[in-house]
């Protein structure tokens, strides 16, 4: 059981999930690492970070799989989240093969991981089914520019959506001029993926002042930042168990205004509408 808990952000369902949680994009890949992954998420549940991300593409099934071994006899400490292909998300075939990947007979938050060619209303139908068949809790969507969202909600059932999980980090604020405050209105969580910008911006200066007068990490520093927005659930990935640690203590980093001043001049905010980032 987890030793410790951690700050949490309601659903619109009124589903509560932690602020902060696992990523597993590349885990699994690597037959050699998997002991190592596997006590290093484990440890992340020790810790209080009880939701866990993973996705159908991410190895083909491999981090799906990953996941699956990890949660094993601990599922129900588990918030788990998982991503449909647009090609696959009326299938209820394709999330039979997730669940068994999964080793569980439930997903709490399934997500369409990005806009495809298949007709919403028929997504949403699909995603529908599955609720009522028990195999997912909530839906939801990835990669949602704001024209995407407000077509979504106008359909019907499309208001159900629980979250958008959008590449949100200190170097990528676009959506902060329309789309965020769109999912404050309707309080829908954004779940913010990449959070270091895959450690692209550790090197940033303002990022290594403030670590060192705050005795943290860049990374802490950027994930800190992160977590003092409203209505945002980050998801940083961590193979190692130090890496796990050092997330989790990110929690408890506390920006001054100073500080907050400084990334906010180093970062600014967007003045204009800017298409919707994605890695």
């Amino acid at each position: 059981m987890s030793e410790m808990s951690v700050s949490s952000t309601e659903l619109p369902s009124g589903a509560s999930v932690p602020v902060v949680g696992q990523g597993t994009w590349c885990m699994g890949d690597d037959r050699s690492r998997r002991s190592e992954e596997i006590r290093a998420l484990q440890l992340g549940f020790d810790l209080g970070v009880t939701l866990i991300n993973t996705a159908e593409m991410y190895g083909d099934g491999a981090s799906e799989d990953l996941v699956g071994e990890t949660i094993a006899g601990r599922r129900d400490e588990v918030f788990l989240v998982s991503k449909v292909l647009p090609s696959n998300a009326s299938t209820i075939v394709v999330c039979e093969r997730c669940l068994r990947r999964l080793r569980t007979d439930r997903i709490d938050l399934y997500l369409l991981h990005w806009r495809g060619g298949t007709p919403l209303a028929e997504t949403l139908s699909g995603l529908e089914a599955l609720a009522r068949e028990g195999k997912i809790r909530h839906w939801g969507v990835s990669n949602f520019d704001l024209a995407d969202m407000d077509e979504l909600v106008g359909l019907a059932g499309g208001a159900e959506v629980q979250t958008n999980q959008v590449l949100f980090n200190l170097s990528r604020r676009g959506i902060e001029f329309d789309l965020l405050p769109w999912c404050r209105e309707r309080r829908v969580p954004v779940m913010a993926y990449s959070p270091i910008e895959q450690g692209r911006i550790l090197a940033h200066r303002a990022l290594r002042s403030i670590a060192a007068r705050r005795d943290a990490t860049p990374a802490q520093v950027a994930l800190a930042w992160l977590l003092e927005q409203d209505g945002i659930t980050s998801i940083p990935k961590a193979a190692t168990a130090e890496h796990v640690r050092q997330n989790r203590a990110a929690l408890d980093l506390e920006l001054s205004a100073q500080d907050l001043g400084e990334l906010d001049r180093a970062f600014p905010s967007p003045v204009g509408k800017r298409p919707l980032a994605i890695l």
